[in-house]
């Protein structure tokens, strides 16, 4: 719940800072009569992503067996590589999108071309909303909780964030409240990327019961006695880091890498 919170607060939170760019745009040049297109945009890029949610929940239903585990494999270890790109793609980019969303709208408002407001706003809005859809499903997948408790909670926690991040967006657009952007996203760039190894880790190991990757090793070594998984605070950090009570080597090995992966990577 706690890791569908955090991914959902995360990208709505860009999505808030998208529209209320967007919004400001309009009111400086007293254009407000052209929100309405904005909304459109936004609300169609919503349904958009809560189609692609229940899509790749009802296919990944549709599988048992080795299919079920081969599919939940391959979305966490899609949805860690996309998480990783998103968060280095901030780090670089980030300073440069209001720049460009305020060229394109300025474009779009001295040519009247109401579509491409409703375009701009629709794909910023709509590539977050994709996103956080494979996020949410591979939040699913990872949830060591059995039956329906786990989606449950994954899209409970996911409800939550986006709850948390209109709110933020509101108080930074329509308050004198101010949010220091650049330490949130530091923040939760470091809490996603332990969380995108954790989804690593969860894929290595589903691979590995299907005999993709040798195991090596089944058991490297074994902390259950220190900290068991059936326990809440285990199911917590397994959910949230991917902590694995009893690895394989080859887990370990790939789990470690990525950290080796993400640190080259930022240097």
């Amino acid at each position: 719940m706690l890791a569908g919170f955090l991914l959902a607060l995360r990208e709505g939170v860009e999505a808030a800072l998208v529209v209320g760019i967007v919004l400001g745009i309009l009111k400086k040049t007293n254009r407000l009569d052209r929100a309405p297109r904005v909304w459109l945009g936004v609300g169609l890029a919503a349904a958009v992503s809560l189609i692609a949610a229940i899509v790749l929940n009802v296919i990944g239903a549709e599988f048992e067996g080795p299919g079920e585990m081969a599919f939940e494999g391959i979305t966490m270890l899609l949805a860690a590589g996309v998480l990783t790109w998103m968060i280095f793609w901030m780090q670089k980019q980030g300073r440069q999108i209001q720049i460009g969303l305020e060229a394109d709208f300025k474009s779009a408002l001295s040519r009247g071309q109401d579509w491409a407001l409703f375009s701009v706003a629709f794909f910023a809005v709509v590539r977050e909303g994709i996103e956080l859809a494979l996020f949410l499903t591979a939040v699913n997948f990872s949830e060591p909780a059995a039956g329906l408790e786990a989606p449950i909670l994954g899209w409970l926690g996911g409800l939550l964030g986006l709850i948390a991040a209109a709110i933020i967006g509101w108080l930074m657009f329509d308050t004198t409240v101010k949010l220091n952007l650049r330490r949130f996203f530091q923040l939760t760039s470091i809490i996603l990327i332990v969380f995108a190894a954790g989804l690593v880790g969860h894929a290595i190991h589903e691979f590995n019961e299907l005999g993709w990757m040798p195991v090596v090793i089944e058991h490297l070594y074994g902390l259950n006695r220190t900290i068991r998984e059936s326990t809440v605070f285990g199911h917590f950090i397994k959910a949230l880091f991917g902590y694995p009570a009893s690895p394989s080597l080859a887990e370990s090995f790939v789990y470690l890498g990525f950290y080796v992966a993400v640190f080259v990577l930022m240097r």
